[in-house]
């Protein structure tokens, strides 16, 4: 009988917010070994290094082999099984975060089609997801390190899309980028400079991409960000006004109560008796 062996690792927390390492490792299959049916929590993408299988999603069946890779989606039922006489080896990374469907988006990877057949850059591939397996730990620096190198796997599949993506969806991941940057920020005294230069674009550039996408500026969405966390502290926290200021990337507590007042109708002083927990 042949050989067949597993090597995989799970972190035991993910503390990064961007982009996870959820599992990632390697596995030779014994003939008509099968995952499934089952779901996942996170992305998933298997790369096929040698022999055969079939993966079974949204009621499509796609035969693979060596140099093809195949996308689990989260929460998507899926199966994949080895072939009876050549059975597959692959190499798995499993991922999550804010930054992975817009990653995702920029691939040939899709919900229609989830597989990517014989891959130019398969070697490479394997040889990225074996450097994250490589990095594992569940300290700080292990989790940065496995990041690191799973952005570089994922930027492969980026690299050899086949079809430019639209504007429009650039313009769809350029501000789910802001909008993860201002959730992870917003505490700071940021500028619509700072996180245009963390997506990538300029900042008419990032206006644009607001106004077509969610009919508004960045700077009016960071504001009413802001307020919205203000308000979550005014109704459950015992902070003062300035210090609330503060603590939702306000330097200056007047101007905070301007916005304040603009975005709900009401001074910060008289929302929060409004909303005070003994009333």
């Amino acid at each position: 009988m042949e050989d067949t062996f597993k090597n995989n690792f799970k972190p035991r927390d993910k503390q990064m917010m961007s982009l996870s390492v959820y599992n990632v490792g390697f596995q030779k299959c014994g003939p008509g070994y099968q995952w499934g049916p089952g779901v996942r929590d996170h992305y998933l993408i298997h790369h096929i290094v040698s022999g055969k299988g079939c993966y079974e999603v949204n009621h499509r069946v796609y035969e693979l082999k060596a140099g093809d890779s195949f996308l689990v989606y989260p929460l998507v039922p899926v199966v994949y099984r080895a072939d009876g006489a050549e059975p597959w080896e692959y190499y798995w990374v499993g991922f999550s975060g804010t930054d992975a469907a817009t990653i995702l988006r920029s691939t040939d990877f899709s919900e229609e089609t989830p597989v990517i057949h014989q891959a130019g850059y398969s070697d490479q591939i394997r040889r990225q997801i074996l450097h994250i397996y490589e990095a594992r730990g569940n300290d700080l620096e292990h989790s940065v390190e496995m990041t690191g190198r799973l952005y570089t796997t994922l930027s492969l599949f980026i690299k050899y899309c086949s079809q430019p993506k639209k504007r429009e969806d650039s313009y769809q991941s350029y501000v789910q980028r802001a909008v993860a940057y201002i959730a992870s920020h917003y505490s700071y005294p940021i500028t619509i400079e700072e996180i245009a230069s963390y997506v990538g674009i300029s900042r008419s550039h990032l206006f644009r991409a607001f106004q077509t996408r969610l009919s508004m500026s960045p700077k009016e969405y960071l504001s009413a960000y802001r307020i919205r966390q203000a308000c979550s502290l005014l109704k459950d926290s015992d902070l003062s006004v300035t210090a609330i200021a503060r603590s939702v990337g306000f330097e200056n507590s007047l101007y905070f109560s301007r916005v304040f007042h603009k975005i709900t109708g009401a001074a910060p002083t008289d929302y929060a008796r409004a909303h005070s927990r003994g009333e």
